[in-house]
């Protein structure tokens, strides 16, 4: 397949014939929170409640079904950070298909688990390294020499075009004009295939990415004029969290995308708490990615429509808790110090008392009296109910004497004791 590559509206239409026998048609509907939020019409395709809680069952189904017989005698192989390898999982079970799956070792245990779910006895589960690139390279030596057919999670025609029936369902749903879409950046199969077709059904339509602040291969790549490999990523928005995006879904992507937004892993945290506690929904740091992005286009969405895809819902529960201190940090609520207290009765009482405000809590504290010094030093976190009161916090320190390091500003410091 050469790079000139571009999805036809002809593929598309046979790629949703394709997925009809399993695909779940996921509603589009408008959440009224975000639109009285950001003075618009926003709608979230729904894409946590497909089947397998994600978009990626429509390119992984659509690839294998069009293997023959003979492509598929040695089974299939992937790498995926969990919810790619849920889709293969589910079309081997479904097509009575053997399949191997490698997942980097950081692959939450709810993803894991959930494969071996959807999988049954059809799939075979191997974790390897720490990323997804890691993972993918182990998938394709043992593509090669065991002679197996391969099911890239973003970089293959028929993956593209699988994602693409994504965009096909929102143009059937709306009954508006929509102005902007934003789509989740991993690998770039998703955006390349809602792209495309939004590009030939309804060109006006703003195609903007959204990409994690701590892994932007696409926007590099874009800025640069080829495909980058980053050498360093933050894998926390395990679903989006590549260091190199596919060669087709850049060249595509040249075509399509109107415009990137990198957002903090932090203001992903946010979003995420707020649709759980707003909205009852679920879902997992990649499935927060686009609407994460509208604070970005506040101003330019101002009475428009706008279509957020919600691309995921697989969140380990175990995670709530990084999540919460991930948003409290980024929102400026949380903040720790080493405080170097006076070795005399009543230190921490005058603490209390005089610096800490009638709002603030302390939420951890670690000390320990050192005899030979008058002052001993203690790890401590304080969490607002206003990042505006962080200030006084700091001035009430030093006005009583407590002598203090700001751990958040240092971040070799801070990882050492978080």
């Amino acid at each position: 397949m050469t790079k000139s590559y571009f999805p036809s509206l002809q593929d598309i239409n046979r790629a949703k014939l394709t997925l009809n026998e399993i695909l779940t048609f996921t509603p589009l509907t408008e959440n009224l929170n975000l639109s009285e939020q950001f003075g618009a019409k926003v709608f979230l395709k729904r894409e946590d409640l497909q089947i397998v809680r994600s978009y990626k069952i429509r390119g992984a189904y659509n690839k294998i079904k069009s293997l023959s017989k003979e492509q598929l005698k040695n089974g299939v192989v992937c790498a995926s950070a969990g919810n790619h390898a849920q889709g293969v999982a589910y079309s081997c079970q479904k097509l009575g298909i053997n399949g191997k799956i490698y997942m980097p070792t950081t692959t939450p245990k709810q993803k894991i688990k959930q494969v071996k779910m959807f999988g049954k006895e059809f799939v075979e589960i191997v974790l390897i390294g720490d990323t997804y690139d890691d993972a993918s390279s182990e998938a394709w030596k043992d593509c090669h020499e065991n002679q197996k057919a391969y099911i890239h999670p973003f970089d293959d025609p028929l993956i593209i075009e699988g994602q693409a029936t994504t965009a096909m369902e929102i143009l059937q749903d709306s009954t508006l004009q929509i102005d902007y879409v934003f789509v989740p950046i991993g690998g770039g199969g998703l955006i390349a295939g809602v792209g495309s077709y939004f590009k030939q059904m309804h060109p006006s339509t703003k195609i903007i990415g959204v990409e994690p602040a701590g892994a932007p291969s696409m926007k590099e790549s874009l800025k640069k004029g080829e495909v980058v490999t980053l050498e360093k990523i933050d894998k926390f928005v395990d679903g989006a969290a590549v260091q190199r995006v596919g060669d087709l879904p850049f060249e595509i992507c040249k075509q399509v995308v109107d415009d990137i937004v990198l957002v903090p892993e932090g203001r992903i945290c946010t979003k995420i708490l707020e649709l759980y506690n707003r909205d009852a929904i679920v879902v997992e740091p990649a499935g927060a990615l686009s609407i994460a992005a509208l604070d970005d286009y506040a101003a330019q969405i101002k009475g428009k429509n706008v279509v957020c895809i919600v691309s995921g819902s697989n969140n380990d529960i175990t995670r709530t808790e990084e999540i919460k201190e991930r948003s409290l940090l980024f929102e400026g609520l949380k903040h720790y110090f080493i405080i170097r207290f006076p070795q005399r009765s009543g230190a921490l009482r005058d603490f209390v008392e005089y610096v800490i405000g009638p709002n603030d809590d302390i939420t951890h504290f670690e000390y320990t009296k050192k005899n030979s010094r008058e002052r001993g030093p203690a790890f401590v976190g304080i969490e607002l109910s206003n990042k505006n009161d962080f200030d006084g916090l700091v001035q009430r320190m030093a006005e009583n004497g407590f002598v203090y390091e700001y751990v958040n500003e240092k971040p070799d410091l801070f990882q050492y004791l978080i």
